[in-house]
């Protein structure tokens, strides 16, 4: 593995542990910043995604994978088939050359694609779990790595906005996004917003609006898991 896909790749590992080791009283506690969720939920949720993974390894580059792969049990039993879905995904994951070409849902990828899809994954539904746990009287969350929210960051825009966000209202055409993480280097992007979608460029660059903020606050703030305030905002708010 590069040094790259090694950190994610632990990144990985230990937010998914984290899911696993939510205590099973708070599976009932609401997710709050995705009404209608539970920490149960999330735990179903993120578990059938990595369950998913390992249906497209089995299926090949070029075959057909056994699409939706089966549910996750309902009550306490969900955090252990957590625990089974995280490990065999990881170990299947890791035990390959990730530059082994591997079917995603964006057509023939990598491994290391996966590594890097599934660490950001986890990250983000590791803190809608934490959040449950905190609301309901738990601890608070445990920090993110830096450096691999700010790849969180990097993907969301250059993979997730590419192929999620088309025909965006007319009023935002022409309209710039700068983001910009104050603890990682080279954490700046621009997000260049028309008619056919968002074009993300890497840099430091004048923009409509600029959002200011640690890596983790950011990543979480762009994946609608925390409101505008909690970090800087400068020009204009309606974009």
């Amino acid at each position: 593995m590069s040094p790259d896909t090694e950190h994610l790749a632990l990144t990985l590992r230990t937010e998914g542990d984290r899911i696993a080791a939510m205590p099973a009283e708070y599976l009932d506690a609401p997710v709050p910043a995705v009404p209608g969720w539970t920490l149960e939920n999330v735990v179903r949720h993120t578990g059938r995604v990595h369950r998913s993974v390992l249906a497209r390894l089995d299926a090949g580059p070029d075959g057909e994978a056994a699409l939706p792969p089966p549910s996750l049990p309902h009550g306490p039993e969900c955090l252990a088939a957590y625990r089974e879905s995280l490990d065999a995904m990881v170990e299947r994951l890791c035990s390959v050359d990730p530059a082994t070409p591997a079917q995603t849902f964006v057509g023939t990828q990598t491994i290391g694609w996966w590594i890097r899809r599934q660490a950001h994954e986890v990250t983000v539904h590791r803190f809608d779990a934490a959040d449950a746990v905190h609301a309901a009287g738990g601890p608070a969350p445990e920090s993110a790595d830096p450096a691999s929210a700010a790849d969180g960051i990097a993907e969301l825009a250059e993979l997730q906005y590419v192929h999620r966000l088309h025909d965006l209202p007319e009023e935002l055409h022409d309209k710039t996004i700068h983001v910009h993480g104050t603890d990682t280097p080279d954490a700046e992007w621009l997000l260049e917003l028309g008619p056919d979608g968002v074009v993300t460029r890497h840099g430091h660059e004048k923009a409509t609006v600029a959002l200011r903020g640690s890596a983790e606050q950011l990543l979480l703030l762009l994946w609608r898991r925390r409101p505008l305030d909690t970090v800087t905002v400068f020009g204009d708010k309606g974009v």
